[in-house]
């Protein structure tokens, strides 16, 4: 492109790029946030709501399992077995990376399992010296990849304001973060489903505080 700075040309690459995710997947595709409690089939709907796209890259933001931990490689496997065989499969705590570079629909499940990893990545657990910078840098990262995000997206992540106060001040501090990233993420999504029991509830934006 004659006349234009190299700056200006990686910025009309990403404006194009941004253009034909668009072009190709609609306006009516939308960002969506699906929460709920343990075992209230929060994942299972969000699996049906990714299902019409004949590609899906399935991101797996939790920590790592240490040792060996027979329920809970149970657990993921439980979780494999209903993705179609056509999703692809990424296990990475970068979750902005992850979100800006995306070029395909993403189901992330979940949040909360991320949240947990951050904390631990950034030193919460041992109040490690800067640990809250860092905190609120990772979750903004995430939540301005989010917010401009160019493919369908769905996020599941724990309602967790709806239990007792946890007994710990790590499940108090856990609560606090994931709580206050629910209600941020919740702003800049299309659509914000709860799942109870298996069933579904559209929340409506209107009666957002």
């Amino acid at each position: 492109m004659p006349g234009m700075t190299k700056l200006t040309q990686r910025l009309a690459a990403s404006l194009e790029a941004a253009a034909r995710l668009l072009r190709r997947y609609g306006d009516d595709e939308a960002k969506v946030l699906v929460l709920g409690g343990v075992r209230s089939g929060k994942s299972r709907h969000a699996e049906r709501l990714m299902a019409r796209h004949p590609e899906v890259v399935y991101v797996a933001p939790g920590p790592v399992p240490a040792g060996d931990d027979p329920e809970w490689a149970a657990r993921i496997a439980l979780h494999q077995a209903r993705r179609p065989a056509n999703w692809r499969t990424v296990e990475t705590g970068d979750l902005a990376t992850t979100v800006r570079k995306a070029s395909r629909p993403l189901l992330i499940d979940c949040l909360g399992t991320w949240v947990t990893r951050v904390l631990g990545d950034v030193g919460a657990w041992d109040a490690k010296n800067g640990w809250e910078l860092r905190l609120d840098e990772r979750m903004e990262e995430f939540l301005e990849a989010w917010r401009i995000a160019h493919v369908p997206i769905v996020a599941v992540t724990n309602e967790v304001g709806m239990g007792v106060v946890p007994a710990t001040a790590s499940g108090r501090l856990f609560r606090d973060v994931l709580g206050a990233l629910n209600d941020r993420v919740a702003a800049q999504a299309d659509s914000v489903q709860l799942v109870v029991a298996g069933r579904v509830l559209h929340l409506d934006e209107r009666a957002r505080l």
